[in-house]
């Protein structure tokens, strides 16, 4: 089974903000899947079913993204997932918007949902779909970035970039991590 995580804050608040990007792409996921997201579990909203002959289960933490780690290793736990087979989705200010990379371990590179998740699971061993959101302007501060909302002329990039990282998620779960780097990571 691959459990599917998509990062971001939980709140009208938060909806449409550049840090609630994973989010955006789970929901993608979940419509093309057929997986709807309607159990509260895990500290979250939970599904599961099949996709690509696979059994695949999404989760989206409710806990605020700095706690994330809770949900996910709770969740990871529970179904008995490897961590070579979690997924995490989430924006990334160090590229530019529209870009979407694959990883399959590595660093927190300073996005604390992700810290969380290192912290919770002890291990790096999991895979990433990172969503470039690019970085403010020179001086600007970065957290109001990733809290703030796109802008209308942002807004072809990021659908672009939310249907690329659908498909990175969908070359994870067919043929894996690696497939996804060689495809995603070259372009």
């Amino acid at each position: 089974m691959k459990l599917v995580v998509g990062l971001g804050n939980p709140g009208p608040e938060y909806a449409g903000t550049r840090h609630n990007l994973g989010f955006v792409v789970l929901a993608e996921l979940a419509t093309k899947t057929g997986i709807r997201l309607c159990e509260t579990r895990f500290k979250g909203l939970f599904g599961k079913g099949r996709w690509a002959s696979e059994a695949v289960a999404l989760l989206e933490p409710m806990t605020f993204m700095n706690l994330s780690g809770r949900s996910v290793n709770a969740a990871r736990c529970e179904l008995d997932v490897m961590p070579r087979d979690v997924v995490v989705i989430y924006d990334d200010v160090d590229f530019p918007l529209g870009t979407v990379r694959v990883a399959e371990r590595g660093s927190d590179g300073g996005h604390k949902g992700v810290r969380s998740i290192l912290d919770e699971m002890e291990t790096d061993e999991f895979a990433r779909v990172r969503v470039g959101i690019g970085r403010p302007a020179p001086r600007g501060d970065v957290v109001e970035w990733v809290l703030g909302r796109f802008e209308e002329h942002e807004l072809m990039a990021r659908d672009q970039a939310v249907e690329r990282a659908v498909e990175a998620v969908e070359t994870i779960v067919r043929r894996g991590t690696t497939a996804a780097m060689n495809q995603f990571n070259r372009r």
